[in-house]
């Protein structure tokens, strides 16, 4: 199992955030509320606040990229096999609307073959509480062999 998944069976939802915080700390600038984390998928609360707002009031893109990109890689983590690793290469996204409430952001990977070397496309999305899409997009992960 993912060190990243057993924490997260250990912590739950409530605390994870902030243990990915200090895991890598630029994810703790969106301070994400997870809602779940499986093989395959991984959903988190991005709050409006105003620490993610940009100039015209909205949350920033970069805020809204920056939980795409950690919802992908707790997902891919959680999903590939323990002899394999995974980083991240390529982001595609499309902004669809202003966001001005808090956004479910989320990785669907269920339907992906994780035992596969090379790239994978995770797909991604962001929906505002009342269900307009705001962003969508993919995040390619590159997975290779661990280093022995």
């Amino acid at each position: 199992m993912s060190e990243l998944y057993d924490l997260y069976k250990r912590l739950g939802n409530a605390d994870y955030g902030q243990a990915i915080g200090r895991i890598a700390p630029y994810f703790a600038t969106i301070d994400p509320q997870f809602v779940a984390l499986e093989p395959g998928y991984c959903e988190i609360v991005l709050r409006y606040t105003r620490a993610v707002q940009n100039h015209l009031g909205g949350i920033h893109a970069i805020a809204i990229c920056n939980a795409a990109e950690l919802v992908a890689g707790l997902a891919t983590d959680v999903s590939i096999p323990a002899r394999h690793r995974w980083i991240p290469v390529a982001m595609q996204v499309e902004y669809l609307a202003q966001a001005r409430t808090d956004l479910h952001v989320s990785a669907h990977g269920r339907a992906l073959d994780w035992s596969v070397l090379g790239r994978i496309a995770m797909p991604v999305q962001a929906v505002a509480i009342g269900g307009q899409k705001v962003l969508t997009g993919e995040i390619t992960m590159q997975i290779a062999e661990k280093k022995v």
